[in-house]
């Protein structure tokens, strides 16, 4: 893991993070844990309730053993690094502190939620940025800090990458600003951030200042800079807004963007292609380009190169996303879900509670394919009983019941499954209805066809065919047939839960 700082703190109040609660904050409030700017120190503030420090403070005890407070993330997303900064606590620092991660869904509180450990206890120094590497693979939307027994920490970062609502499956919009932070893009390398973080680059908001945005030292030697910055999802850039506000006996003289698509984490040694031509620029403006775009089609990294060195505060590339984009988004929010959620939602595409938990334990996956091909190998790898538990899980073949073992999205794609079924005549229908329990009395499991595409006449012909198999042969063929379906729900699945 690179240094926890060398990414985006997600839990700046900037962003929108807050510290919700704390079991006590006697000498100093638990909302300077996420303040952006640095802590300060005031030799001779005090309060009415003691020296003032820019932190957050608990008073002196031993029981319980220990304090806490609740983040709420302003950007929710994978952590993998925590600093835990104690500036300025010398003698009043805590001895040691864990941290606890969760997601809170939707009509949720954060007492409700499931909570982990994501950070084991580890001894803390006075006076010192105390920085953690975090392996947590699952979307946080909350951090808990515990302090072991009592005392003041300045700032709480949280850093990682984000993971906004609209990857989840059939949210994105149809137009999107692909490099901004709070959509998921992330400023990935430069060649140099002397002055400022290139992070500010992708910042939500508008620049405040100058220190506000990306700027490099004087640059003596030939050349030009650059910036790298990862677009939240594949998508095809339509317009770009370079913006050098604030910037004026320091902006750049001339810049020019370039795209790449590539799956590699670092896009510095990717084959670029143009967006945009190189063109002039003036100090404290946005300057917006549609119009001089060239058509560089999908693109998942953006390249800005300013010459020959300066500032740029914000950096803007409005577009649409592609069906790759959408699809790869819909697997990251899978693969970074908590356990349960991914459960719930991968017992739509199979019945079957193993076939679930080892999908869930599979993960991460790299790619759709990767998704498939671990459901089918699975599922093959299962006895007769889980089969038998899947099939279940369907509602019979012209059947208009709601299935108890579905949930509301498993029976609306068995309703449009088997759609086939409903220009059926009265007649077929009925020979249907007596056919499954036929089926069931000879198999003792629920008949099940891949349904999408096919009439009810159809379906009856190949029930009847199927009810002369011996038992042996007929549960394989069901077991075929139920990894024909899981296939498609699965794709279903990445495109829209629906």
């Amino acid at each position: 893991m690179s240094e926890p700082a060398d990414r985006v703190d997600m839990a700046s109040a900037r962003l929108g993070g807050a510290a919700l609660e704390a079991s006590d904050e006697f000498f100093a409030s638990r909302e300077n844990l996420v303040n952006p700017a640095r802590p300060i120190w005031d030799e001779d503030r005090y309060t009415d309730r003691g020296k003032w420090m820019d932190g957050w403070e608990s008073r002196r005890h031993r029981a319980p053993d220990y304090d806490w407070c609740v983040v709420r993330l302003g950007l929710p997303g994978v952590v993998d690094g925590v600093v835990v900064d104690t500036a300025y606590f010398r003698g009043n620092y805590p001895e040691e502190c864990s941290l606890d991660g969760c997601a809170v869904a939707e009509g949720q509180t954060w007492q409700e939620a499931e909570w982990m450990e994501i950070l084991p206890r580890r001894p803390l120094q006075g006076n010192f940025e105390n920085k953690f590497a975090i392996e947590c693979p699952y979307r946080l939307t909350h951090v808990r800090l515990n302090i072991y027994p009592d005392g003041g920490v300045a700032r709480l970062r949280v850093h990682g990458q984000a993971v906004p609502e609209w990857m989840a499956p059939g949210t994105p919009p149809e137009e999107l600003d692909l490099a901004a932070l709070q959509n998921g893009a992330e400023a990935l390398l430069c060649s140099d951030m002397f002055f400022s973080s290139r992070h500010n680059l992708v910042m939500t908001g508008h620049a405040t200042h100058m220190g506000d945005g990306w700027e490099t030292r004087r640059r003596r030697a030939p050349g030009h800079e650059w910036a790298i910055v990862r677009l939240a999802t594949e998508g095809i850039v339509e317009q770009v807004d370079v913006d050098t506000s604030h910037f004026k006996g320091n902006a750049p003289k001339t810049c020019w963007i370039e795209v790449c698509t590539t799956d590699e984490l670092s896009a510095e040694h990717a084959e670029w292609r143009p967006l945009l031509s190189e063109v002039d620029l003036s100090p404290d403006r946005l300057h917006r380009f549609f119009r001089k775009l060239e058509k560089a089609g999908p693109a998942t990294h953006l390249r800005v190169n300013i010459a020959p060195c300066g500032g740029v505060a914000r950096l803007r590339a409005w577009g649409v996303t592609t069906e790759n984009g959408r699809i790869g988004s819909a697997l990251r929010w899978l693969n970074t879900l908590f356990p349960a959620a991914a459960a719930e939602m991968l017992k739509r595409c199979c019945g079957s509670t193993k076939w679930t938990e080892r999908m869930v334990a599979a993960r991460p996956f790299t790619s759709p394919d990767h998704l498939f091909e671990n459901g089918d190998q699975i599922w093959w790898e299962l006895e007769e009983s889980d089969w038998r538990e899947a099939f279940a899980a369907h509602p019979p073949i012209g059947s208009r019941k709601e299935n108890v073992h579905q949930d509301a999205h498993a029976s609306e794609w068995s309703r449009k499954e088997q759609a086939g079924t409903a220009a059926t005549g009265a007649a077929v229908l009925t020979r249907l209805e007596e056919a499954n329990r036929e089926y069931r009395d000879k198999f003792g499991y629920t008949f099940i066809v891949c349904a999408t595409g096919r009439t009810g006449d159809e379906m009856l012909e190949i029930l009847e065919t199927r009810l002369r198999n011996e038992p042996a042969a007929e549960v394989r063929r069901a077991a075929t047939e139920q990894s024909a379906i899981t296939r498609l729900r699965l794709e279903k699945l990445l495109r829209s839960p629906q």
